[in-house]
């Protein structure tokens, strides 16, 4: 990576920006479809985003693995169970942003790191070093300390957090691309929301064609919506280090934040912003442990440290949590939002 010419990092840093940052002022995009609803939103996203993807890749002509795909049972399944989950992650996301919770699904998307790191933990028993455990620590105390203020644990970032970390622990097993892997989930929920619409359309429920031309335009640009990021972002991920994106996926609920608090003029008392304060400190810590670590490793791969596979070591859960986060988010967040 440090390799790459400047005006090409250059340009994979504008495309960073461009994809977190259009991820980041999603917000300001859904409620213009209104009167739909969050499902009939979500169904079309599905609809709209296999259409567009689908043509992306006869551009592209990448077409060679959803052959091997279906070929593979134990790997199609593990694409329907993503499809599942995120479809419950862009659900909640719509209808949070839509009825007025958009601090709170910018904070499911701020724990989502620390989530997908105790994931790690428990599921896959790596091991963390006592600033990763502080950072988790510090980011259980803030859900305590918001669950106090709310009155009731906050659902809707635990709800996103939780989905989103489950779909990039799915997706790491998968190892598909990002387009492939979009076009792969929302073709296995394109009949069902397929399907859905129609009905709504049947019993009359439908906005789309009924709400205007503009309406109509807007509804099926969900595809474009979903897509555009995920292909900025595929051109940053090329150019710049994987630490770079790590601290550039913070963009995105930082943004979700300021909208929420500035624009939609959502309430902020004081223990919500407690809550707030400890789950960025917890960030502060993971992030600069990352980076120490990162820089280490990369010192580490210029003086030719390697293990008998030849690949520079990772002696920890830095690595493999922090890898997990970044990419997850990097490939996840097109489609989670």
């Amino acid at each position: 990576m440090n390799g790459k010419p400047k005006g090409e990092r250059h340009t994979g840093l504008l495309n960073g920006f461009a994809a977190y940052g259009m991820w980041g002022l999603v917000p300001l995009f859904w409620p213009l479809l209104k009167p739909a609803g969050a499902a009939e939103i979500l169904a079309h996203r599905m609809v709209w985003s296999l259409a567009f993807v689908a043509v992306a890749l006869i551009v592209l002509r990448r077409w060679a693995w959803a052959g091997e795909l279906l070929r593979q049972p134990s790997k199609l399944g593990l694409v329907t169970v993503a499809a599942a989950v995120i479809t419950v992650n862009w659900g909640v996301y719509i209808w949070a942003v839509n009825s007025g919770h958009v601090v709170e699904a910018s904070l499911g998307y701020f724990i989502n790191p620390l989530v997908t790191i105790a994931m790690g933990v428990l599921l896959l028993k790596e091991r963390l070093r006592p600033v990763q455990w502080t950072a988790v620590g510090v980011g259980f105390a803030a859900v305590l300390v918001l669950t106090i203020g709310y009155g009731q644990p906050p659902w809707i970032s635990l709800c996103l957090a939780f989905s989103f970390a489950t779909y990039g622990l799915v997706k790491k097993k998968v190892n598909l691309g990002g387009v492939e892997s979009l076009a792969a989930e929302t073709a296995i929920q394109f009949l069902p929301a397929l399907a859905y619409l129609l009905w709504l359309s049947a019993h009359g429920g439908a906005t789309f064609g009924s709400e205007g031309s503009g309406h109509a335009v807007l509804l099926a640009s969900t595809g474009l919506v979903t897509a555009l990021p995920l292909v900025c972002f595929g051109a940053a991920a090329i150019r710049v280090p994987l630490s770079t994106l790590g601290l550039l996926q913070y963009l995105a609920p930082v943004f979700q934040f300021l909208l929420g608090v500035f624009y939609f003029h959502e309430a902020m008392p004081a223990e919500r912003w407690a809550g707030f304060a400890l789950v960025w400190l917890a960030l502060s810590l993971l992030t600069a442990d990352a980076w120490r670590s990162a820089r280490r490793h990369g010192r580490e791969r210029r003086a030719g440290v390697t293990d008998a596979t030849g690949v520079p070591h990772v002696t920890d859960a830095t690595g493999a949590a922090g890898v997990a986060a970044v990419t997850h988010v990097a490939d996840a967040t097109p489609v989670a939002e």
